[in-house]
Order: structure tokens, then C-alpha cells, then sequence
């Protein structure tokens, strides 16, 4: 297993696994036409994002958003001096092989970097298996969050300082 930055050319690849990743929460969501705008242009997170792939085999099979602290755009709900773990996905095929669990401990290891005090993210129940994985990492429930496309989410921290 590789974890590596992206590049241009992985754009179409990173769309198609978050396209994949999210489609078992289709009936989850109230307005899924809407979301999944937003899902397959997850590439375009890089405009603003560190976005590191994962790949299997020469495969890209995993993704997800780095956001260090000080950098715009953000939700309100993140502090500004936060780094922000962004849109983690696994292609359904290979999940089980701790690419998520890689991914995320990346994105921690670049906060901590970026000397960042504080690592958040943002996810639901829905997302129990990430959920999971989130609170053994460390992350702790900050407080709910508003509903997100009819299903409740909930920002979590891991203090790094």
C-alpha cells in the first residue's frame, strides 16, 4: 500500500472512489441528488486541500482532504488555527486493509507539522465504521452539529498540543 500526495492526473480516479464510497448511505441521505454533486467533484477539494491517495496494486483505492490551519475556506464550526480532516473514502472493494486508518493517521501527522493544537472533522452515526475508527484514533466529541442533508452530524477534535 502506497499513501502518496495527488496529483492532476488522479482527479477522475478520487471522484469515482468517493462516488463508490458514498453510495451506501443513498437511502441515508434526503436530498442525495444534491450531495452526490459534491461527492464526485471531491478532486476539487485540491484547490484549497492537501489531498493524499491511497493506492493498492496501482490502484487508487482511498482518499481524503488535509485542510492546515489558517487556510479559507472552512465552516464556521471550524476554528481557524484547526487542521481538518476532509471527505475520508475507501473504495468499497478494499476496505478492511486499515487504508482508512493510514489515511487519517497522514492527516495527523501534517497537523502536526503545521504545529496545529487541534485536529477536527466533522461526521455522523451514519458513518458508524469511520465513527469507529475516529474514536479509537482519539477524537472526542465536541458538540452536534446542524443536520446535513436530513442525517445528524457531530464535529470531533483530537488535541495535539
Amino acid at each position: 500500500m502506497l499513501i502518496r500526495p495527488f496529483s492532476a492526473a488522479d482527479a477522475d480516479a478520487v471522484n469515482a472512489v468517493a462516488l463508490a464510497a458514498f453510495a451506501q448511505y443513498k437511502g441515508a441521505f434526503n436530498d442525495w441528488d444534491i450531495l452526490t454533486c459534491g461527492v464526485r467533484a471531491m478532486a476539487s477539494l485540491a484547490d484549497y486541500a492537501e489531498l493524499i491517495v491511497a493506492e493498492d496494486d496501482n490502484r487508487l483505492v482511498g482518499a481524503v482532504g488535509y485542510v492546515a490551519p489558517a487556510t479559507p475556506p472552512r465552516a464556521d464550526f471550524f476554528d481557524f488555527d484547526w487542521a481538518i480532516v476532509r471527505m475520508l473514502v475507501v473504495d468499497p472493494d478494499s476496505r478492511g486493509k486499515g487504508i482508512a486508518r493510514k489515511l487519517t493517521d497522514e492527516c495527523v501527522a501534517r497537523a502536526r507539522r503545521d504545529h496545529a493544537p487541534v485536529i477536527a472533522l466533522h461526521t455522523s452515526p451514519t458513518m458508524e465504521v469511520a465513527l469507529r475508527m475516529y474514536l479509537k484514533m482519539g477524537f472526542k466529541f465536541a458538540r452536534s452539529l446542524p443536520d446535513r442533508f436530513g442525517i445528524p452530524y457531530s464535529l470531533y477534535l483530537m488535541k495535539l498540543s
